[in-house]
């Protein structure tokens, strides 16, 4: 595998639901087009983000019905008007959203409602759209139709898990899914046209970011959801019994983050049947990701190396096994399949001797986490004296408290072990954690956008083991100011990261 990164440079982690806007939702529109702008002007070379995908219970990126699909609710409303599939009027009758949050549920029958409408228009537009779907669906059939049926199936269900659906249609017998076509050809057709929109809005913002000189680090979970059209269309690749339901789920045991583990429920992979296969669903997988991001960064790469195996029907993570992963084969597959794919390995939490020593072997750079940095060993990997250059250094991640939030939870001690370090205090924390960062000796420094506005823990993105109330910050258009991206800019230069050009 290649080294993802070739010259030093910097980021800022911003999912796209977090930008601003009138329609409840950040969206890939005007608003995607300022932020590119703002990025630009900040000599920022990254813009990062979470998973694209479609979104379920809980509304976590991380846990999508698809490997493959796109989140319609990213879809841009004006990018609609413009290319004639809305009138104008259908934009005035929104309901009231909050300007600082997302409040899905508000959110999502609104735009899904401005989607089917605008898939009824498609007939009324120019050829050139009618063309550009059918293509879009002929190129991606190969997740696409599977998909559509799933979300068609899902809706028919009343929105309930497709390992709760009839035996037959969850075992995929052939009569049950030719009925189900003929059913319900139509409600897909409504489901693949909502992916031809994401997908065509965010190759227009691809192209905006690389006109700009920006490229994108997009996230890839390495488990899938068990409430997914992966895991239905395709059972021979997930360890499961003959009916349907996983044998062993993914989690890790306890460590300093979870007295008693982290049990995620997500089906794990029968690696022998991916090996002999040439890993090709993960080829197809990772191609289309690359047809939307420059970077990808794998959550949770450990798995590769070996992973956590619980019994299904654990009441926690603590009971359970390490095995092996698909290791080195794996990534010379991969790399042979689909040459140059820069990485970056999420490779936080306590690891065994195997993942330094693969992360190695495929020259890949993990990740340093600051906030992890302060414990008073001077030997700690975290501090910045002791990255190596193939490395990302971030602040915090999108799991972690803000800066502020974080130095506030510190006890005395604590704090003033961090105070020392970085000859800080309460008024200066967050810019002194930023600098700390960005004159490491790693190759890539990011930090999220939350730490750039200074905010405290009420604009954290994600508290992990909670459900509700995640997943809905959003930026304000006057929080981009011209000052924040000229202090930004000089710091990039003053620190050997500015993006050329």
């Amino acid at each position: 595998m290649p080294s993802v990164l070739d010259q030093r440079s910097s980021g800022l982690i911003l999912h796209p639901t977090s930008l601003p806007g009138p329609f409840g939702i950040g969206d890939l529109g005007p608003a995607a087009d300022a932020w590119v702008d703002w990025l630009a002007e900040t000599g920022c070379r990254y813009w990062q983000v979470l998973p694209l995908g479609p979104t379920g219970y809980g509304d976590s990126p991380y846990q999508s019905f698809s490997a493959f699909a796109g989140n319609p609710y990213l879809v841009s409303p004006e990018q609609l008007v413009s290319e004639g599939l809305l009138d104008p009027e259908a934009l005035e009758q929104r309901p009231r959203f909050p300007a600082r949050r997302v409040d899905y549920g508000r959110v999502i029958p609104w735009k899904l409602g401005l989607l089917d409408r605008a898939h009824e228009r498609l007939p009324n537009v120019g050829a050139s759209l009618r063309t550009a779907f059918v293509r879009f669906r002929d190129e991606q059939a190969h997740w696409l139709e599977d998909y559509s049926l799933f979300m068609a199936l899902k809706a028919e269900h009343g929105g309930g898990s497709w390992a709760d659906w009839p035996r037959e249609i969850r075992r995929r017998e052939a009569g049950a899914l030719r009925s189900a076509r003929d059913r319900l050809g139509a409600e897909a057709a409504r489901h693949a046209f909502r992916q031809f929109l994401f997908f065509h809005q965010w190759a227009r913002v691809r192209d905006q970011a690389d006109d700009a000189g920006l490229q994108i680090i997009g996230d890839i979970p390495v488990y899938v959801a068990p409430d997914s059209a992966d895991v239905w269309s395709h059972p021979e690749l997930f360890l499961l019994d003959d009916d349907r339901r996983p044998t062993v789920v993914a989690g890790v045991p306890p460590d300093y983050f979870a007295e008693t583990g982290q049990l995620w429920g997500n089906p794990i992979y029968d690696w022998e049947t991916h090996a002999a296969s040439g890993f090709s669903w993960w080829i197809d997988r990772l191609a289309t990701l690359r047809e939307l991001v420059d970077v990808v960064r794998i959550d949770h790469f450990r798995a590769f190396a070996d992973y956590w195996e619980i019994p299904t029907g654990s009441p926690t993570a603590e009971e359970g096994r390490w095995v092996d992963g698909p290791g080195k084969l794996f990534f010379a597959t991969v790399s042979a399949a689909l040459g140059e794919l820069p990485i970056i390995a999420e490779d936080l939490g306590e690891l065994h001797d195997v993942v330094p020593e693969l992360l190695e072997a495929v020259g890949l750079p993990g990740m340093k986490l600051l906030q992890f940095a302060f414990d008073g060993d001077p030997d700690n990997p975290f501090l910045p004296e002791n990255h190596p250059e193939n490395c990302v250094v971030y602040t915090g991640t999108h799991d972690n408290q803000t800066i502020t939030g974080w130095y506030a939870s510190l006890d005395e001690a604590e704090r003033r072990r961090v105070d020392r370090r970085l000859a800080t205090g309460p008024e200066t924390i967050v810019r002194d954690m930023i600098e700390a960062a960005w004159e490491s000796r790693a190759i890539l420094a990011v930090t999220p956008m939350q730490d750039v506005l200074e905010l405290g823990d009420e604009a954290r993105m994600n508290r992990p083991g909670t459900l509700g109330g995640n997943w809905t910050w959003r930026v304000t258009a006057r929080a981009l100011s011209p000052v924040r991206a000229r202090r930004l800019a000089v710091l990039n230069r003053r620190t050997g990261r500015h993006r050329p050009g």
